[in-house]
């Protein structure tokens, strides 16, 4: 009986007296305040650039000046040149095409005849007025037959000078038989070949100039606020107000470039696309390689020189124009800016930010105003645009 009530009885107050020794004895815990770890950000340091913009286009070359090859007069074709095909280069002068010249000749040579017969009325014609006028001044002669000497030397005068422009005219159309390339260039395409007949005022080629070559460049109408052209102003440029442009193409495996102008804008704007054509103008030079007819060219075209610009990458612009900046304390604050442009992975600020500013450039889905960061230079130097 005792074993089953004391034994027991001494096992569990010694339990007890432990479990209160141990709590007797336990270290106070202190409740403490958990600090929220700052995010991490990437900042940019505002430093304000002089830049020269830029404006991207794309276009197709075409000839500046393109012609047709026409016969001023008839006949049968007796020669080409083996450079009047399609592609084929000519110079300045250089025979392209003869005509028959044999009716051409005849015709000059009976101009030159009549000519001569001509001349010889009228020195004679000359002759017997002098000698009615010698005659008249003795009274020896009446002067209805003054006044007819008189117009009979007119008259064989004219016929003269008629005469004259018939054999100048005959002699012309003998040179015409010969077609000569009216500039450098190359042909586009031909239609004759020898012993067809050509007929006067009918194109037997397609030529265009080589010495320099156009490009149609469609341009947005809010990106001309970028260039520096006259508002609202068409036609030729002068030659002061020209902006450069570089055109780049891939071509045979290379990477070529080639230096121009604009020289001009076209008058009307596409309804559809509110686009802007401006031609450019490229010139053959020996520094740069021949700009083919037809090739596909990149064109950046140089704009407005602006200064105290910051450029930013365009993810650090927020809604409604907004920056994030990183101030002193390392906490983030709102910013209105006002943005110039917004140029492929840029932006660039024109307004609202100061040299020293840091600007945060990382994407933050949450951001609040006074929200602690831990700030980090962004090593990523920005590019001029």
């Amino acid at each position: 009986m005792i074993r089953t009530l004391v034994i027991p009885s001494a096992i569990v107050m010694a339990f007890l007296f432990g479990a209160a020794t141990l709590m007797a004895t336990a270290p106070e815990l202190e409740p403490s305040n958990i600090k929220p770890v700052p995010i991490t950000v990437r900042v940019q340091n505002v430093d304000m650039q002089a830049i020269q913009l830029k404006v991207h286009s794309q276009g197709s070359v075409v000839p500046s000046t393109i012609s047709q090859l026409i016969p001023e007069v008839s006949g049968r074709v007796t020669w080409t040149s083996p450079n009047l095909v399609a592609g084929g280069y000519f110079t300045a002068g250089q025979e392209l095409a003869r005509i028959d010249e044999l009716d051409h000749k005849n015709a000059r040579d009976r101009a030159r005849a009549a000519l001569k017969r001509a001349k010889a009325e009228v020195e004679h014609a000359k002759f017997e007025y002098g000698r009615l006028k010698s005659l008249a001044e003795r009274k020896l002669t009446s002067r209805s037959a003054l006044e007819n000497g008189l117009r009979a030397y007119r008259v064989s005068q004219a016929a003269f000078e008629d005469a004259t422009v018939n054999f100048e005219q005959a002699e012309e159309n003998l040179n015409r038989t010969v077609l000569r390339a009216p500039f450098d260039g190359v042909v586009k395409a031909e239609n004759v070949d020898i012993g067809q007949f050509a007929s006067r005022g009918q194109p037997i080629a397609t030529l265009y100039a080589s010495d320099t070559v156009e490009v149609r460049l469609p341009i947005a109408d809010r990106q001309l606020a970028f260039l520096n052209l006259p508002t609202l102003r068409t036609g030729n440029l002068p030659e002061a107000q020209q902006p450069s442009v570089t055109l780049t193409a891939e071509y045979g495996g290379r990477t070529l470039n080639w230096v121009g102008n604009i020289v001009r804008t076209e008058a009307e704007i596409d309804t559809a696309s509110r686009m802007v054509q401006l031609v450019a103008r490229v010139e053959t030079r020996d520094d740069q390689p021949d700009l083919s007819v037809g090739l596909f060219v990149n064109a950046e075209i140089s704009g407005i020189a602006v200064k105290d610009v910051v450029v930013l990458p365009r993810s650090s612009l927020r809604n409604q124009n907004q920056v994030l900046i990183v101030d002193g304390e390392n906490k983030i604050r709102f910013r209105t800016v006002t943005p110039l442009r917004l140029y492929q992975d840029s932006v660039l600020i024109a307004d609202g930010l100061a040299r020293g500013d840091r600007v945060c450039v990382s994407t933050l889905q949450t951001a609040i105003d006074g929200m602690d960061v831990n700030p980090i230079s962004n090593l990523a130097e920005a590019r001029g645009v």
